[in-house]
C-alpha cells in the first residue's frame, strides 16, 4: 500500500522539492512562461505530498486583497488519479486561519471537479492564464 502524506513546508530543502514539482508539471510539462511560475513565494504558505516519501504533489495559499487564494496545484503525471490533488486541497483548506472568510482559486478546467468536491463554485467567465484556460472558483461554506 502506498503512503500518502501532505506536509506543510517549514525548510528550505522541502521547498525546493516543491518548486522541482511546480517546475516539471506547469514549466516543462504545460509549458508556462517561468517567469510567470515564480511569483509570491515569500508571502505564500506551501505544502508538499509525499507518496512513499518521495515527492509527488505540492501547492500552495496565500493572503490576497480580496481574501485566501489556493494555488500552484500541482501533481507529478505518473502520479495523477491517486487522489493526491485532493489531498492536497484537505491540507491547504484545514490550514487556513478560521476567519478566512473569502477563499478562492483559478482552476484549470480538468481539475474543477475536484475543487467542487471540496464545495467551490465556478464564478465568471472561463479565461487564460500561461496559455491555459481557467475559472475562478469560491468557496461556499
Amino acid at each position: 500500500m502506498e503512503a500518502l502524506q501532505v506536509n506543510k513546508v517549514n525548510s528550505k530543502e522541502d521547498l525546493e522539492k516543491v518548486f522541482a514539482v511546480r517546475k516539471t508539471v506547469f514549466v516543462d510539462e504545460q509549458n508556462c512562461p517561468p517567469e510567470l511560475e515564480w511569483e509570491h513565494e515569500d508571502d505564500s504558505v506551501h505544502f508538499l505530498a509525499l507518496l512513499n516519501n518521495e515527492p509527488c504533489g505540492a501547492c500552495r495559499w496565500r493572503k490576497t486583497d480580496n481574501g485566501y487564494k489556493l494555488e500552484r496545484f500541482a501533481v507529478l503525471k505518473e502520479h495523477r488519479g491517486k487522489r493526491i490533488g485532493q489531498a492536497l486541497v484537505a491540507a491547504a483548506l484545514s490550514d487556513l486561519p478560521s476567519d478566512a472568510g473569502y477563499i478562492y482559486l483559478n482552476a484549470q478546467l480538468q481539475a474543477m471537479r475536484t475543487y467542487a468536491r471540496f464545495g467551490f463554485i465556478a464564478e465568471g467567465e472561463q479565461f487564460e492564464e500561461a496559455g491555459i484556460q481557467h475559472m475562478k472558483m469560491v468557496k461556499k461554506a
